[in-house]
């Protein structure tokens, strides 16, 4: 026998935020959307819905963004650091960050900051990323020498569907050595 939905309360609300925190670094959009999905469940399964739900999602947000559990700029920090150690493109680093909940000031504070944790430029961020997706991947000059040639077409389609320029993706995967990565 199938148990009735449970009511969407201020307290079940506030419940499914805590939970959610414990287990998942968010940002303040980030739990809203997760908050308002609750919500939307309940109301196809035909639950209870406290009135003036938008208000209370709202204020549990910023109870928990006042509380500092909620970070926006350290979020957006520690995830951009993440996603350049994992080779991923400038372009595609704004997108997921974007699609994260982060706004746009906040956004470039975030690369700003990496540029200045890793003492580079933007145009060093951009290669140091796709040397490092390269070395991930086994792309370019981490191909045994006999791969590399038929598989450079392949190599450069990867670089492509990461957000890298034709230009820079070219200059890492003709790469002659590993050496010569680490140079530029």
């Amino acid at each position: 026998m199938k148990r009735p939905p449970r009511p969407i309360t201020a307290k079940y609300l506030q419940n499914a935020a805590t939970f959610y925190l414990e287990r998942y670094p968010a940002t303040a959009e980030g739990l809203r959307r997760v908050l308002q999905r609750r919500v939307r469940k309940a109301h196809i399964a035909q639950a209870e819905i406290m009135d003036n739900v938008q208000q209370a999602i709202d204020a549990i947000v910023a109870g928990f963004v006042d509380a500092g559990l909620i970070d926006d700029k350290s979020f957006a920090q520690t995830k951009a650091r993440a996603l350049h150690r994992r080779g991923v493109s400038t372009k595609l680093m704004r997108h997921k960050l974007r699609l994260a909940g982060i706004d746009g000031d906040t956004l470039d504070q975030a690369m700003a900051g990496l540029d200045e944790e890793l003492h580079t430029d933007p145009r060093q961020r951009e290669w140091k990323a796709a040397a490092a997706l390269a070395r991930r991947r086994r792309l370019g000059p981490y191909r045994p020498e006999k791969e590399r040639k038929e598989a450079r077409a392949r190599d450069l389609a990867t670089m492509a569907r990461a957000g890298f320029d034709y230009d820079l993706a070219r200059k890492v995967i003709d790469a002659p050595s590993l050496a010569s990565l680490d140079e530029s």
